[in-house]
């Protein structure tokens, strides 16, 4: 059993996996979440401070949320973050089209693509070539 103290309310739990928050805060957070993605469909021109303000989260969790795919803005919001490799701004994610299209032909290419197995036919033996035992009459 891995008990840990909530990182939130402090409230010792039983944690099974993901962030060490207990089942109270995650579900108050996930609740937080759902008024944000609300507020982010009413309000589609609204930035992060604004959004985080208007319903009381932090900042950095509605970035956490973006960087997670859970949320994602609309082409004209002026919310972007971004791309954690190239420095491109995004609208959701960790990394921009062209930095996921190079990992992926990376990743692709290091991966040892099955060869051909070229069989060679086998070699018959010539008569000539038999072993020979020196104790026998041939």
């Amino acid at each position: 059993m891995n008990v840990r103290n909530c990182r939130k309310c402090g409230k010792l739990f039983n944690h099974i996996m993901g962030a060490p928050i207990c089942p109270a805060c995650k579900e108050a957070l996930e609740k937080k979440f759902q008024d944000v993605k609300k507020y982010i469909r009413e309000n589609r021109t609204a930035d992060i401070r604004e959004v985080a303000e208007a319903c009381e989260v932090e900042p950095g969790q509605i970035q956490q949320w973006i960087r997670e795919d859970r949320l994602e803005f609309t082409e004209d919001s002026p919310v972007k973050i971004p791309c954690e490799n190239c420095g491109e701004m995004i609208r959701s994610g960790k990394y921009c089209e062209k930095c996921k299209r190079e990992m992926a032909d990376n990743l692709s290419s290091a991966i040892d693509k099955p060869k051909k197995i070229i069989e060679e036919p086998k070699k018959t033996q010539s008569t000539g070539n038999k072993m020979r035992f020196l104790d026998r009459d041939m």
